[in-house]
């Protein structure tokens, strides 16, 4: 059985640590979750706890550049 031809393209895959650190709004703003929330949070308020739970918007030009280019499909 003869095999497939090459088409000679190489497939995009994306990087599976960015896809789940960043996620893509509507309006196509660029959101990360906040840091230190796995453990050590005994001490801390319920204030900032909350405010831990809240999306931040990447504002780099450079990091939003480099999420783009590590996923590319998070468009869809």
């Amino acid at each position: 059985m003869p095999r497939k031809a090459k088409s000679g393209k190489f497939k995009l895959k994306t990087h599976k640590a960015t896809s789940k650190r960043f996620r893509l709004t509507g309006s196509g703003k660029l959101v990360r979750t906040k840091g230190g929330k796995s453990h050590l949070r005994r001490n801390t308020s319920k204030r900032v706890k909350n405010q831990l739970a809240e999306m931040q918007t990447v504002k780099g030009r450079r990091i939003i550049k480099n999420v783009k280019r590590l996923a590319p499909n998070m468009e869809e």
